[in-house]
């Protein structure tokens, strides 16, 4: 406990209150959403076979299937409404490839975004040393950022494939005593496919926080100031004005005396009070006090 109240000492946590890691927080939680409503995904649905003979009819048969989606391995029996044993049949189509390049940019966007969060709350001046830092974080930001939106859409497209392969009406034209009109087969029970939406909607919303992440990200790396001109790293720093040798040393005249008008005293002078009260200059050209003048 005292390392980690060490640690916790030592944090910068003031800035996941500023852009930079309160969007990489947002990453991290809507990361975690993104993977987990996909792979811990498992639906189920109902059909019912009705043979003319009701003794061989199954009003009940369940059809699972799982994360990750390889539906060709996913079987199930069904009465032939002729006698005899129950026909098994599969599923069609395997979509595992979609579903886990989603869940694997989800698990790195998870694992890279608790990793920038602890670089940006304990070694935050390491982190912008140099401006390093900030470059390998944009780097690694673009290309999260070009993955979910290549995951997103495939697996867009790979949800609705799922759908139409677990659609018990479509199922049902697979089994062989549908065939026949005298058979009545329907189905009783849809897959509830809403945690897939919802993991389709967090991966376009991770989308939209990475790409947005990019600016803040991009601010930190300092080529913003080399792109608007005001970072010039050719040009060497201009030295501060020698005001001591230019003119505002000790060595030169006060600028406040003589002919700025100044009050500069003189002590090799004659001036002063004297006997009767008088103030002497200490002009030649004028009398040295009014006792004189009278």
């Amino acid at each position: 406990m005292d390392v980690v109240n060490q640690l916790v000492a030592q944090g910068q946590f003031t800035i996941i209150k500023q852009p930079l890691g309160f969007i990489k927080l947002l990453q991290w939680i809507f990361a975690i959403f993104a993977f987990s409503t996909c792979g811990s995904y498992s639906g189920m649905f109902k059909m019912s076979v009705e043979c003319t003979n009701r003794s061989e009819s199954d009003l009940g048969i369940e059809v699972e299937f799982e994360y990750p989606f390889r539906l060709h391995q996913v079987y199930f029996d069904a009465p032939t409404c002729k006698g005899g044993n129950p026909e098994r049949l599969f599923l069609v189509g395997d979509y595992s490839s979609s579903a886990e390049f989603f869940v694997t940019i989800g698990v790195f966007s998870f694992l890279y975004s608790m990793a920038a969060l602890s670089v940006y709350c304990f070694i935050l001046e390491k982190y912008r040393e140099n401006n390093k830092g900030p470059q390998i974080d944009f780097v690694v930001t673009a290309v999260f950022a070009f993955m979910w939106l290549v995951s997103s859409c495939a697996w867009a497209k790979g949800l609705s494939d799922v759908k139409t392969a677990t659609d018990p009406e479509r199922v049902v034209t697979l089994i062989t005593a549908c065939d026949e009109r005298e058979n009545r087969c329907r189905e009783v029970y849809d897959p509830k496919v809403s945690g897939l939406n919802t993991s389709v909607a967090f991966g376009f919303i991770n989308l939209i926080l990475w790409i947005g992440n990019l600016w803040f990200v991009f601010k930190e790396t300092g080529w913003m100031a080399a792109f608007s001109g005001t970072y010039m790293p050719s040009q060497e720093k201009q030295p501060a004005p020698d005001s001591f040798a230019q003119g505002g040393g000790y060595g030169q005249q006060d600028p406040y005396a003589g002919s700025q008008g100044g009050y500069q005293p003189e002590y090799g002078q004659q001036g002063g009070y004297n006997e009767d009260g008088g103030y002497s200059q200490g002009y030649e050209q004028q009398p040295t006090s009014y006792s004189n003048q009278m």
